[in-house]
Formats: C-alpha cells, structure tokens, sequence
C-alpha cells in the first residue's frame, strides 16, 4: 500500500466540512488520485450523521473504499458497510445524549443559582466557577445606575466612565446586578453578591421605558409629516 497523502486538521473541529485539509482531500477524490480513506475514527472526517453520509456517496461515486481503524470496518464489504451505519448511528446518539445530560447539568446549577460561565459582566469577575464582585469596576456599575436615574444621559455616562453607549445600555438592563441570572429564558436567584439594589434596578428599568417610548413617538412624529 502507497500512503499519497496525510490530511490532518489540527485546530479544527469536526462540527463541518469548511475545513482545509478535508477540502484538499474531497478535491484529491474528484480528480481520482485516491482509492483508499484511512482515518482514526468516524469523528475524525465530521461529527455531521448528514455530511458523513454525503461523504460517502461521494466515496462511492468515486470508488473510494473507507477504513475506520479504531471502529474496524472496512467498507469493501457489505458487513463493514452496515457496521459503519451502525456505529455512525451510535455515535450520533451519544453525542445527543452528552448533551442532553449537560444541558441538565446546567439547568441544575442555574437553579441552585450556580453562575454557567461564558461572558463575565462587568463589575463581577469569575473565581472557582463563582461571580465575585470586582472593585473598583463595581463602583463603576453603581455610578452608572445612580446618574441614569438622576437624569444625566447615556452619552455623558459614558463620557463619565469612558465606557461605549452600548455596553452602558448593556449594564443597565442586566438583572444580574441584582443578583439574579438568567438561563433558558428564566430569571433565577443567584448565590452571587448584588452590586445595586432592586429599587435602583427597577427605577431604572422605567427611566429606560420612558426613553425608548420618547424615542418612539418622535420616530412617529417625524415620519407624519413625510
């Protein structure tokens, strides 16, 4: 056996096909310089049941046989051909299941008021997995909500704080301050510490109303006059 070629894709995943090395590999079967595919695992051309099987039609098209290594199936044979069906099956149904079983495992944490991860809001920073309130960013958060609700405008805020508009519109919607989180649509308590209180929170909401409100009625008004 002649080894052409080794097509690796290193720091990609195996999520999609818009991947270098696999282009280069699927272009290599169209102008038929292959008529062997040796991979490690199934996982390792794609994760995708639907673009693994379009992988194979184009295998096939091609006279391409497919050798899994650690799965050991050769599909040269009928038996090997329905192996690979079946192990392709059960690798789709256990990666549903992990992550069905994380989502369940968030869910968990989200209602024990356990932070998830991800972004980090302002003013908090992340220690062991937990929001910890980060001075003096915090007083910053504070500085925002008592000026909006004093009047001062987001744009002076933000002159203030020299914080772009947006993430300041971004603070003062984000209940998190108060010590809740947010998961799946629900607002949850959390066991992080609040930076503002919930009258601060909620002043501010409606200070937040009032603006859009305005700024719709002078759309309307505006445009009555077109």
């Amino acid at each position: 056996m002649e080894i052409f070629k080794v097509y690796s894709d290193l720091g990609f995943t195996g999520s999609n096909l818009n991947r270098p090395a696999l282009i280069n590999m699927i272009n290599d079967i169209k102008e038929k310089k292959l008529d062997l595919i040796i991979s490690y695992k199934i996982d390792r051309l794609t994760r995708s049941p639907k673009d693994f099987y379009g992988l194979i039609e184009l295998f096939e098209k091609y006279n391409i046989n497919f050798i899994s290594v650690t799965e050991r199936f050769d599909t040269s044979t009928p038996s090997g051909r329905l192996l690979r069906n079946i192990m392709l099956t059960f690798a789709q149904f256990e990666r549903e299941l992990i992550s069905e079983r994380t989502k369940d495992k968030m869910l968990q944490r989200a209602q024990k008021g356990m932070w998830n991860g991800g972004t980090v809001a302002f003013g908090y920073k992340s220690e062991n997995k937990k929001l910890i309130i980060d001075n003096p960013y915090s007083k910053i958060v504070q500085t925002i909500y008592e000026h909006y609700i004093s009047g001062i405008n987001v744009a002076n805020i933000s002159c203030k704080t020299n914080l772009l508009k947006s993430r300041i519109f971004t603070i003062l919607r984000n209940p998190i301050y108060i010590g809740k989180i947010k998961y799946g649509g629900k607002l949850l308590r959390g066991n992080h510490t609040p930076i503002i209180s919930q009258e601060l929170f909620d002043l501010a909401q409606q200070m937040h109303k009032k603006f859009f409100k305005k700024i719709r009625l002078n759309k309307s008004f505006l445009l009555s006059g077109l």
